[in-house]
């Protein structure tokens, strides 16, 4: 299934992403058959669908986890349907995972300024310590402000919690200025107290940095207040690609994926 372009997209501006006819079968099982949509510059987009729908595949296929069977992946309007992870991070493409990566045996501070050494062009290095004015340090620090985890850079990775974990990695992913971010179920494991917090985190990505955003996220209160339009994946197939109140609306989303009228 195709999808169209975001109404409010250029003609002439290329889309930050775009997929066509992704297709990734394993064995003889279909995981996922021709996929095809665009997302333009600065939009921010939910993915939603039952377990096993795809949507954790369609981020490793996008982000090179994962090598299709089919389709065509482009970023600013370059194919990196087969480069590497490493590749499509310096082209502009972040990722945060289900589960937490971090270093968790360094501080807080440390994780992001290693972040932003990679962005600097700079070695990379765990033992020695940073002057006072390095640039890395100071982009750390600067980002930790912004996510709310100033008071805690001194603070072991490993021992926030997971809400603030989840900060952290936006943090880092900062730190690389990526154009485009996947996050791929941010909330898992976030105590509901920490939500809104995070949830005000992720919209910054796209309201101050500008980033474009694909979120995948079962908690759907956090999708309909945050994203222009959500993409609804089902057996493998994208079943509806529209505005949050369009989708649910959608009598063929509410029974295959909702179960009841909303």
């Amino acid at each position: 299934m195709t999808a169209q372009d975001h109404p409010g997209a250029g003609a002439a501006t290329a889309p930050a992403l775009e997929v066509r006819e992704l297709a990734l079968r394993i064995g003889g099982a279909q995981i996922l058959e021709d996929i095809s949509f665009a997302v333009p510059a600065g939009e921010i987009v939910g993915v939603i669908g039952p377990n096993g729908a795809g949507k954790t595949t369609l981020f490793n296929l996008v982000s090179g986890v994962l090598s299709p069977t089919g389709g065509t992946i482009l970023l600013d309007s370059q194919d990196v349907t087969t480069r590497s992870i490493h590749h499509r991070a310096v082209a502009g493409l972040g990722r945060t995972f289900q589960t937490s990566s971090l270093f968790p045996g360094l501080s807080v501070e440390e994780n992001v300024r290693l972040a932003a050494q990679v962005k600097e062009g700079q070695a990379i290095s765990l033992f020695t310590f940073p002057r006072p004015g390095d640039d890395a340090s100071r982009r750390a620090r600067d980002l930790l402000e912004e996510v709310g985890l100033d008071a805690r850079r001194t603070v072991r990775a490993g021992d926030l919690p997971h809400g603030d974990k989840r900060k952290l990695e936006i943090a880092m992913l900062l730190a690389t200025d990526p154009s485009v971010v996947l996050l791929d179920e941010p909330m898992a494991g976030v105590a509901s107290g920490d939500v809104p917090g995070l949830t005000e985190v992720i919209r910054s990505l796209h309201r101050d940095h500008g980033k474009t955003v694909l979120i995948v996220e079962h908690h759907m209160e956090v999708i309909l207040g945050l994203v222009q339009r959500v993409a609804v994946l089902h057996f493998g197939h994208l079943l509806a690609l529209d505005s949050p109140e369009a989708v649910m609306a959608d009598p063929t989303v509410q029974s295959a994926y909702l179960g009841e009228p909303v």
